[in-house]
């Protein structure tokens, strides 16, 4: 539902779990470093349970006016 760096992702998680719902977190980059690779691209992926996502979607698109 949303990807990018670590500091909005983190900021966008903290939203989203202060309304009652829980993220996944998948940072890339770290799961890179740990293999001993690099990465590129977006590094950090969050996930809410699709049941969810109607309560979550408005969060979402006012955290991405706001940035």
């Amino acid at each position: 539902m949303f990807s990018g760096s670590e500091i909005l992702a983190l900021a966008l998680k903290e939203k989203i779990e202060a309304i009652g719902v829980d993220v996944v977190m998948k940072d890339n980059i770290q799961s890179a470093r740990l293999a001993g690779f690099g990465s590129s691209g977006s590094a950090v992926e969050l996930f809410v349970q699709e049941t969810e996502f109607s309560k979550v979607n408005p969060v979402i698109e006012e955290f991405r006016l706001s940035i």
